[in-house]
């Protein structure tokens, strides 16, 4: 479920919202592959099916930067902020990857608007997110993303 708002007051309003979870989406071996390709990071852990079914996971796992990537279409399916002209990212307080994600594994993500300050000539939001794995029990990402909304 979105939430929409429509410019900066209304962002603003929002600080302290939880934002509810994404759907499900599933992280698949070729989606794994081709982020291999796109960073050049191909360990084996990630990218050779059968060495990893033999390794420490028993199966292969997503990149930990392949699982915070997913975070930006995750959360853009919990917020959606209409009426400003740039959006960006600027950053992030804190990552940890407390669970690997195994291939075939399902992914959501839970968010918290924590904060809205202004900056000059927009907004800055951090959020608090949390990637959990259906079925896990321990979340495959913890974070704090930081974004900037301009008027």
């Amino acid at each position: 479920m979105s939430v929409t708002v429509n410019g900066l007051d209304e962002l603003k309003k929002l600080s302290g919202s939880d934002l509810g979870t994404s759907d499900w989406i599933e992280v698949t071996q070729d989606r794994i592959d081709t982020f291999a390709d796109a960073t050049g990071d191909h360990q084996w852990i990630h990218v050779d099916p059968e060495r990893a079914a033999a390794g420490p996971f028993g199966a292969p796992i997503a990149h930990g930067y392949l699982t915070l990537s997913l975070f930006i279409p995750l959360f853009t399916e919990l917020l959606d902020v209409q009426g400003v002209t740039t959006k960006v990212n600027y950053g992030l307080n804190k990552v940890r990857f407390p669970s690997p994600v195994k291939v075939g594994s399902r992914i959501r993500l839970a968010a918290r608007l924590a904060e809205v300050e202004e900056v000059p000539g927009g907004v800055q939001i951090a959020v608090d997110g949390t990637i959990e794995i259906e079925g896990g029990t321990k979340p495959a990402a913890v974070l704090q993303s930081l974004s900037r909304f301009y008027a």
